[in-house]
């Protein structure tokens, strides 16, 4: 076997010295595909972004007294300058709008931007929603070169795709593969999250760039990968251009995504719960309880009512359902298909707008709620409206439809005095009300 190999790799060798290895222009009178044509127009749209900034640490060696003393450590946080690397994506070449991840531009004083011809930008930060991922950046500079944006809603597992973007700070880098997977969640619990997933190679430094499809369109923004080490290991994952665009729209119009709220408390439609409502399966997301005067309330959507899809599209799950409707603008109306007692149903409900309060307390949650939907219960306290599955509220043990109650000894009448009561606090115990039970949760 080693005589076959040996030979083998001296007959290979022999031929390269005679001809370097090309791929033939044509097999017999067949042209051999290529993708450069399709890249020479979609790369130079595709950007690397290098940022700096600072972050806040805070030693914990500084909270011991002979520690500061005899090692001179500060005592309090102290700032340290990162930098990090990503890719972006020209989207408007007039206007000069490039959409990145929101992770990539995290911390971020200074932002610069490389062209492929290998001009440098200073950037500005249009916004940012760390909800999806998605930011927006624009420079001041000619000559830029956008790539169309593709409906994400028409692909299919199987296509073809091609990711473009700057890995270990290569430099462009492209890399094929095909659509895996559509619809995938739980990557980010807290997120809105409708990934699209292929096996094309995406690494770190990747983050921001482009995933095309053969005719070279958008089709997703290349945000996360599933690994052990780090590295690709061919699950990679792409937030879908529609998304990516109406998350953009809002940004540069606002310089924020404004959601709406339907004003129903959810949860996945389990077997045990299908079977006992005599459901035939288990697509869907249960409305546990409906909002007073919520865009729901209106829709005359009731508790026990299953929606199974919004504006035609599927809903799997409540993961599922959270998702469309948090990607949509306020004001907007939406056509909801459902199942009331074994009977389907079609509403239309307009999107409401967020209490300010609530708006207020969910932007600045403790860690340990994360994941939770609160809003001011009926009668006083706190109700959680839901839990995202996996999330750090539900692995602390809170569920939907429990209404907190007090923190620690000093009860809570509503969301803000929750908020009050819970700010800065590393950890605190709340006592909360679960059918008619009480029940005391330590938050960490």
């Amino acid at each position: 076997m080693k005589l076959h190999l040996s030979l083998a790799a001296l007959l290979l060798g022999a031929w390269s010295a005679v001809a370097p290895a090309q791929i033939p222009a044509q097999a017999g009178e067949t042209p051999v595909p290529s993708l450069a044509p399709m890249l020479k127009r979609a790369t130079p749209a595709v950007v690397n972004v290098a940022t700096r900034g600072t972050v806040t640490q805070q030693n914990p060696l500084a909270n011991d007294p002979f520690f500061r003393r005899f090692f001179d450590i500060p005592n309090g946080p102290v700032e340290r300058e990162v930098q990090a690397a990503g890719s972006g994506v020209i989207v408007d070449a007039k206007n000069g709008y490039i959409v990145t991840n929101a992770h990539v531009i995290e911390n971020a004083k200074e932002i610069t931007v490389q062209l492929l011809d290998n001009r440098s930008l200073t950037a500005k930060v249009i916004g940012t929603d760390t909800g999806s991922d998605i930011a927006v950046l624009q420079v001041q500079a000619g000559n830029l070169t956008e790539i169309p944006i593709a409906d994400s809603d028409l692909l299919e597992v199987g296509d073809f795709v091609v990711a473009i973007g700057n890995p270990f700070g290569l430099g462009h880098t492209v890399t094929s593969g095909i659509i895996s997977a559509l619809g995938r969640s739980g990557i980010n619990p807290e997120g809105y999250e409708d990934f699209v997933q292929t096996d094309a190679s995406i690494n770190p430094g990747n983050s921001g760039g482009a995933l095309v499809n053969l005719g070279g369109q958008l089709v997703g923004i290349n945000s996360a990968i599933l690994s052990r080490t780090g590295g690709n290991i061919g699950i990679g994952f792409a937030i879908p251009s529609n998304m990516m665009r109406n998350v953009m729209q809002q940004l540069i119009k606002y310089g924020e995504v404004r959601r709406g709220v339907l004003g129903v408390n959810i949860q996945t439609l389990t077997p045990d719960i299908a079977e006992s409502m005599g459901l035939a399966n288990t697509q869907g997301a249960l409305v546990s309880q409906v909002v007073d005067s919520s865009a729901a309330e209106k829709a005359g959507i009731k508790a026990g009512d299953v929606i199974t899809a919004v504006n035609g599209k599927p809903v799997k799950d409540a993961a599922a359902l959270r998702n469309s409707i948090g990607l949509l603008r306020i004001g907007d109306k939406v056509d909801i298909s459902l199942v009331r007692d074994g009977k389907p149903r079609r509403v239309t409900a307009t999107i409401g707008e967020r209490d300010t309060a609530e708006a207020a307390a969910a932007t600045d949650m403790h860690k340990g709620l994360e994941g939770a939907d609160l809003a001011d219960a009926q009668g006083g306290g706190v109700l959680v409206r839901s839990v995202a599955n996996g999330s750090p509220a539900a692995q602390r043990g809170l569920r939907a439809n429990d209404v907190i109650l007090a923190v620690g000894r000093n009860k809570v009448a509503n969301l803000a005095e929750f908020q009050k009561a819970t700010q800065g606090a590393q950890a605190f115990v709340v006592q909360l009300r679960r059918g008619s039970a009480i029940l005391v949760i330590p938050i960490r």
